[in-house]
C-alpha cells in the first residue's frame, strides 16, 4: 500500500477506504493526515464528559451525537463518496439532520463540532480544519484548550464564521446551533494531572 504519509498525491474517500483499518487518517482537500499517536488520557477523560453530557441532554430528541473514531465526509458538490477528498474524525460530532447519517457516518456538515486540543493536531484543528469547517457551513465551531483552561467558539456571520469568541473552562457553555444543548465544565481540581507524551 502506498503510505499516504510519504506522498503529496491527491487522495480520496476511495483511498481512505482500501487502507487498514488498524490506521487513523484523516483527509483534508487531498491530503492525508496521520492520526498517530493516540490521544493521552486527560484528552479522553475531557472528550467522554463532553459526550457524556451530550448523550444525557439528547435522549428522545432528533440531534445525534458522535464520538470519535467517526467519519465525517464533506464533499465540494454531489460527487460520490469514492471521490470526496476531505474527511475527517473530530473529536466530538453533532447531526441534527438524519439524511447526513448512514452507515458510514456522516456525509456534509454537522450542526456542531468540538475538537479537544492535542499537541499533535492542534496547529491543524486551528488551520486547516478551521477553514474546512467554515468552507462547508458547519454551524458551530468549538476548539477546547485543556492545558489553558480556554474555550474558542466559531459562530457563522454573513459568508463565512465571525470573531471567535473566547472565554475560560468554566460554568456552562450553550451551543447558539443547537440552543437546547450546553457543556457544564468540570471545576479545575477535578481534571486530570498532566499527563507526558505528544498525545496531549
Amino acid at each position: 500500500m502506498l503510505q499516504p504519509a510519504a506522498t503529496e498525491q491527491h487522495f480520496t474517500y476511495g483511498d481512505y477506504c482500501r487502507w487498514p483499518d488498524d490506521e487513523r487518517w484523516e483527509l483534508i482537500n487531498g491530503r492525508a493526515y496521520d492520526m498517530c499517536p493516540a490521544p493521552a488520557r486527560r484528552h479522553q477523560e475531557l472528550v467522554v464528559e463532553i459526550v457524556r453530557q451530550l448523550g444525557n441532554q439528547l435522549e428522545g430528541a432528533d440531534c445525534r451525537v458522535y464520538v470519535a473514531p467517526f467519519d465525517v465526509r464533506l464533499p465540494e458538490a454531489d460527487e460520490a463518496d469514492e471521490a470526496i477528498d476531505s474527511v475527517v474524525q473530530p473529536d466530538v460530532v453533532v447531526v441534527c439532520d438524519p439524511a447526513k447519517l448512514d452507515d458510514a457516518g456522516c456525509r456534509g456538515a454537522p450542526d456542531w463540532i468540538i475538537e479537544v486540543l492535542s499537541p499533535s493536531t492542534a496547529a491543524k484543528d486551528q488551520t486547516d480544519k478551521l477553514a474546512l469547517y467554515e468552507r462547508h457551513g458547519v454551524r458551530e465551531y468549538w476548539l477546547v484548550h485543556p492545558t489553558d483552561r480556554v474555550l474558542t467558539i466559531y459562530r457563522p456571520e454573513g459568508r463565512g464564521y465571525g470573531r471567535p469568541l473566547v472565554q475560560s473552562l468554566s460554568g456552562e457553555t450553550d451551543c447558539a446551533a443547537v440552543p437546547s444543548l450546553r457543556i457544564c465544565w468540570p471545576a479545575p481540581e477535578t481534571w486530570p494531572a498532566r499527563s507526558p507524551g505528544p498525545g496531549g
